[in-house]
């Protein structure tokens, strides 16, 4: 295990060395915003598209259902072995080679004519796609502290939207030019993130470079979750959420598809559209971190998160419920999850990548875990039984944030915010 100065350096509040030779303008902001929509989106293009695929390469439905699985396996092994090289290696390069690998992942998925062919770039895909929490490390990194929030609130809020219009955007694509296209546009419009990113990001870090090898880079990141408590708490909240946010959006086309709705498979897909007001609340979290209320915003959005599943679980009977329960709950999941990122970086700004990444893998445990439990359960008990556990993830959630909120210190920069308010 690395020493001290190893793993992390002191803790700070101040900005970062990248922050003080670059000037975030809202240019740039909304630059990184479309940055990570994008490929985060890559993650999720496949899943309206799984039926299609399996006529076209003649696959199995056990081997199609992999696809969607591999996908986010490449997506969880990116966030442990690939996010924190942000902290060593200059994060300008590492994107750009990193969305020009995904160029060809893409490449190789929209060209496969076998199912070999396919898996293997459907797992690479998911392994570059990470990209996505390096560029909200970095966009971190080069915002001034007072306003990091707002700038991670903004940048989030793109992966919101990348997420949800996804798969409304490649069964629209898909319908029109077939399921290739999807890949092959992606390619191209990651090609031309890639070159504009070049252009645009700063060429160097005033910050000293952080030396350590690869393998006390990961060790470092055990280091940090083993240290600091708040690093802890966060990542066990961003489970939380993101289970009760999968258990909702996995299961959801089941009730919909059936009686007595019976809706087609885009009109569900244009649910997602609705989720779009989760962007919004990541804007809205971040201001509201800012300011030092963090904890007042992770106990509210909480709440929001426990009653949302109330109109959800009236889904069978009224529409309007489940679009009421579906804006409650990605405001509130998003609220959490741009609350979690600003104070988890200022924690350690010099450790961005790797904190940024071992919380995400927390993300990923929780969707996975809300995707498996809320399919499994509606097989054998109905829509309740979902809800139930919807609202169990959710109610324990508040349940820990009230029962640690006065005994977690808040970062140095928190404080700072509180001190000027």
């Amino acid at each position: 295990m690395p020493g001290n100065g190893e793993a992390v350096t002191g803790r700070t509040g101040a900005p970062s060395g990248e922050g003080s030779a670059f000037v975030m303008s809202r240019g740039v902001v909304i630059l990184f915003a479309v940055a990570c929509g994008a490929a985060v989106a890559n993650v999720y293009f496949s899943q309206p598209l799984l039926v299609t695929m399996g006529h076209d390469l003649a696959m199995s439905p056990a081997l199609v259902g992999s696809v969607v699985t591999l996908t986010h396996v490449g997506y969880g092994l990116g966030l442990f072995f690939l996010v924190p090289l942000g902290d060593v290696a200059d994060r300008r390069r590492l994107i750009v080679a990193q969305l020009l690998l995904l160029v060809v992942a893409l490449a190789v998925v929209a060209a496969a004519h076998t199912a070999a062919t396919l898996l293997a770039g459907m797992a690479a895909t998911g392994l570059l796609a990470v990209v996505t929490q390096t560029l909200v490390a970095f966009a971190a990194s080069l915002a001034p502290p007072a306003g990091r929030g707002r700038v991670v609130g903004l940048v989030t809020g793109g992966v919101v939207i990348g997420i949800l219009l996804a798969r409304t955007a490649s069964g629209l694509m898909a319908d029109l030019a077939g399921w290739r296209s999807v890949y092959l546009a992606s390619a191209s419009l990651t090609a031309l993130l890639a070159l504009v990113l070049y252009r645009v990001l700063p060429r160097h870090s005033d910050a000293p470079p952080t030396t350590l090898r690869y393998g006390q880079l990961l060790r470092s990141t055990i280091t940090l979750f083993a240290r600091e408590r708040l690093l802890r708490l966060r990542a066990v909240f961003g489970l939380l959420i993101f289970a009760a946010f999968s258990t909702l959006w996995s299961s959801v086309a089941l009730p919909l598809s059936d009686a007595p709705y019976f809706l087609s498979h885009s009109a569900i897909g244009a649910l997602g559209l609705i989720g779009v007001a989760g962007a919004l609340a990541a804007t809205m979290a971040g201001r509201l971190n800012d300011r030092g209320l963090s904890e007042r915003t992770t106990g509210v959005a909480l709440a929001l998160l426990a009653a949302s599943w109330l109109p959800l679980s009236f889904t069978r009977s009224s529409l309007w419920a489940l679009i009421v329960g579906v804006i409650l709950l990605d405001l509130a999941v998003q609220a959490v999850h741009v609350t979690n990122q600003t104070l988890i970086y200022a924690l350690h700004p010099d450790a961005g990548s790797r904190l940024i990444g071992g919380y995400m893998v927390f993300y990923s445990i929780g969707s996975a875990a809300g995707a498996i439990a809320a399919t499994s359960l509606y097989t054998v008990a109905g829509w309740g039984a979902v809800c139930t556990l919807g609202a169990a993830f959710s109610c324990l959630g508040l349940v820990l944030w009230a029962f640690t909120r006065r005994g977690t210190p808040a970062p140095a920069s928190e404080v700072t915010s509180r001190s000027e308010v």
